[in-house]
């Protein structure tokens, strides 16, 4: 390989919106994320339920439709 083209691998944390925080290796210095293993449904088992009622009133009223 050849030396002084390849960027700087270093020691980073990650933060998640949660409060999760995780040490490993990047080449960014610090990386905020939205989501992660510790909050994701997938691995929770908890899912959140959007409540669509709303959008589907206002749709209605919007055209004057009737269920």
């Amino acid at each position: 390989m050849k030396a002084g083209i390849h960027p700087n691998y270093q020691t980073t944390t990650i933060q998640c919106a949660c409060g999760a925080k995780y040490v490993t290796g990047s080449t960014k210095k610090d990386l905020r994320v939205e989501i992660c293993s510790n909050c994701h449904p997938f691995y929770t088992g908890v899912q959140k339920v959007v409540d669509t009622t709303g959008r589907i009133e206002k749709f209605m009223e919007k055209y004057n439709k009737k269920r």
